[in-house]
């Protein structure tokens, strides 16, 4: 059981990343296979419904990781407004040292398969629920009114996939800084 645990995580992890590098029509599942040295027979043995099943797991894996480091990020702070633009500058400098941001958006894969696959369009949405929820929860901790909580944590993450988007383009964090230094306009309690 330990060994198709661990060949199901390796083909899990290698998705995630091909499909941030190369997309996910253009990662083939002979090249997830190869990369991810886990054994040709237990891919489908995990993933019964193949690369569209694994795409899936990949979109939750990350999301897990997207809301894990988002929560330990803002919870370093009592302030939303420091927490949220300290996790956005973050991002910006991720990208810079690491020239991607790997597990960090989803935004890429979601323009991709938004109108091919429902399942995709669905994980994608409801990782971006979920991201939106912490903010909301944070800015509802801070005293902001639930109505306008809502409004802002669609705003914060519309900007800040947005600034990840022309970050990327660019190949530098500016977007991110920018997005960063206009959250304290969002908020006010």
């Amino acid at each position: 059981m330990g060994i198709n645990t661990n060949a199901k995580a390796k083909f899990i992890e290698t998705s995630c990343r091909l499909f941030e590098i190369k997309g996910y029509h253009a990662t083939g599942l002979n090249e997830i296979l190869k990369e991810s040295g886990a054994p040709k027979g237990s891919f489908y043995y995990h993933f019964p419904n193949g690369k569209e099943e694994l795409a899936l797991e990949s979109i939750k894996f990350a999301r897990d990781k997207i809301t894990k480091n988002l929560k330990k990020s803002l919870d370093r702070f009592n302030n939303p407004i420091e927490g949220i633009t300290a996790n956005i500058i973050g991002l910006a400098e991720i990208l810079e040292n690491e020239k991607k941001l790997r597990d960090m958006s989803i935004s890429l894969l979601a323009l991709e398969i938004y109108d091919t696959s429902e399942i995709l369009r669905e994980a994608c949405e409801q990782t971006f629920s979920s991201i939106e929820d912490i903010y909301f929860e944070k800015l509802t901790e801070y005293g902001v009114d639930k109505d306008r909580a809502k409004e802002i944590a669609t705003l914060i993450l519309s900007l800040t996939e947005g600034a990840i988007i022309l970050s990327l383009t660019r190949k530098n964090g500016e977007a991110l800084r920018t997005a960063a230094k206009q959250i304290k306009t969002l908020i006010k309690v």
